[in-house]
């Protein structure tokens, strides 16, 4: 499970880190904005759910492979972005897919490691897999995502769920749970499943 956890870790961080600077970039961030927006879309979410599950926040800057990555992420995408962001557009979707999952799946583990209920292993694996984009979309003066009508945060509901009942941990069950919830997120993305909103005036 050690070398699941890693792998879940970097695809996480690469696809939340590119996906900060991205928006950070479009919206003409200066390069520390660059690296700011990426960080906290990266490990914003993981932060507030350790907050909310009472887990030592510190555990978050024991992460130094992962800064790194991030900051290389974030550093290459500014330098290289006419190499990078045309495929970004072809393949972002389904990169943020990843992303989403892995890190709700984490999100629920931690909750179930801990003896939580299912509410908190949902609750994580939101926090986990959103947070840090509210935050990214919030301080880029932007509409958070998952509070619109698209498909998103559904998603991160139903790893939780399933991680919680079906006692997941590891091995090709989880890989096949990610895959399968990753693939309905970029179809949703495509066929553009909305929930239902409604505008008071």
């Amino acid at each position: 499970m050690f070398m699941e956890w890693e792998l879940l870790n970097v695809v996480g961080t690469i696809a939340f880190a590119a996906s900060g600077a991205i928006i950070a970039m479009d919206e003409k961030y200066d390069i520390f904005g660059v690296w700011l927006l990426a960080f906290i879309t990266a490990f914003g979410g993981g932060a507030i759910r350790n907050v909310l599950l009472g887990n030592p926040v510190s555990l978050i800057w024991q992460q130094n492979d992962l800064f790194i990555l991030c900051f290389l992420v974030a550093l290459l995408i500014f330098l290289l972005p006419s190499v990078v962001l045309p495929h970004w557009e072809r393949w972002g979707v389904i990169v943020d897919a990843i992303g989403l999952v892995a890190f709700a799946f984490q999100g629920a583990q931690i909750a179930i490691k801990l003896d939580l209920p299912l509410s908190a292993a949902i609750a994580a694996a939101v926090l986990t897999g959103v947070g840090g984009g509210v935050v990214r979309d919030l301080l880029a003066g932007r509409k958070p995502l998952v509070l619109q009508s698209e498909v998103y945060a559904i998603w991160a509901i139903l790893i939780a769920v399933i991680t919680y009942y079906f006692k997941l941990e590891g091995g090709l069950a989880v890989y096949a749970l990610l895959i399968v919830v990753a693939t309905l997120r970029v179809i949703s993305y495509y066929r553009k499943w909305n929930l239902p909103a409604r505008k008071v005036r």
